[in-house]
C-alpha cells in the first residue's frame, strides 16, 4: 500500500514506519482493560481481512453510519480520476461484521493491519461498543478522519454513483469494490438499502457506457 502511494500519488503521502508505531501504540494505549480483540468490519475487511480470526459475528454500531466518503488515489482509483471507498462517517448505524484476532498473534496482525488501513492516515481507530445478538462488546474500529485531504464529505448520491462507475486503481475499480461489500454483508445476512441503491444506479450508468461505447465502435466503422 505504502508503495502504491508512493508511486501513484506522493512520495510524502504515505505514513513511515515510526509514525505507522506510535499511532498503532497510541491505539492500544486507549483499550479498554479486559476488551477482547475485536474489529468491526464495514468495508473491504467484509471480504478480505487478510488476518486470522476465532470468531466472526454479525454487529450493530450506533453513531455511525458506512458511507463512499473517502478519495482513493491509488488503490480504488488514480489522481487523474479519484476513486471512492467507504468510511465510517458520523450519525446513523452501521451494520457490519466483527472478527475476534486470536489473542496469541493479535498485537502482530494489527501491526500488519496497520500497514494496510492507516497508510496514509485517513482513518481514526478507536475502540468502540457495537451490539451482536443481545450482547456488547468492544471493536476496533477504523473512523474516518474528516481533516484529511481525502475525506471526500457528503456527495449527492447521483455523484457517488458517478466516481463509482469510472473508476480504476491498482487493486481494481470502484465498481468492484462496492459489489464486493455489497455481496460481503448479503452473507452474513445484512443488506444495506444505501449500497443495493448504489449497486443499481452503478448498475446502469456503466450499461449507458457500454452502449455509447458500442454505438461510437459501429458509427467509425461505418466511416470506415
Amino acid at each position: 500500500m505504502r508503495a502504491i502511494y508512493m508511486d501513484t500519488v506522493d512520495p510524502d503521502r504515505a505514513l513511515s514506519d515510526e509514525a505507522l508505531a506510535a499511532s498503532l501504540a497510541a491505539t492500544l494505549a486507549k483499550k479498554p482493560a479486559g476488551s477482547g480483540w475485536w474489529v468491526f468490519a464495514y468495508g473491504s475487511l467484509l471480504w478480505n481481512p487478510l488476518f486470522p480470526f476465532a470468531d466472526a459475528k454479525p454487529a450493530t454500531l450506533h453513531g455511525l453510519h458506512r458511507h463512499f466518503c473517502l478519495w482513493s488515489l491509488g488503490s480504488r482509483g488514480s489522481v487523474k480520476v479519484p476513486g471512492l471507498v467507504l468510511g465510517l462517517d458520523r450519525g446513523g448505524t452501521c451494520h457490519g461484521v466483527a472478527y475476534r484476532l486470536p489473542a496469541r498473534c493479535a498485537r502482530a496482525e494489527l501491526a500488519l493491519l496497520w500497514r494496510r488501513e492507516m497508510v496514509v492516515g485517513s482513518y481514526k481507530p478507536r475502540w468502540l461498543q457495537v451490539h451482536s445478538s443481545g450482547h456488547s462488546l468492544t471493536a476496533l474500529a477504523f473512523v474516518v478522519n474528516r481533516a484529511h485531504p481525502q475525506y471526500a464529505g457528503r456527495l449527492a448520491t447521483a455523484k457517488q454513483a458517478k466516481v463509482l462507475a469510472a473508476a480504476q486503481g491498482v487493486f481494481g475499480s470502484s465498481a468492484d469494490y462496492l459489489e464486493r461489500a455489497r455481496v460481503a454483508l448479503v452473507t452474513h445476512g445484512i443488506v444495506d438499502p444505501y449500497l443495493e441503491r448504489l449497486a443499481v444506479a452503478v448498475a446502469r450508468l456503466r450499461r449507458a457506457q457500454s452502449a455509447q461505447r458500442s454505438s461510437e465502435v459501429r458509427l467509425a466503422d461505418a466511416r470506415g
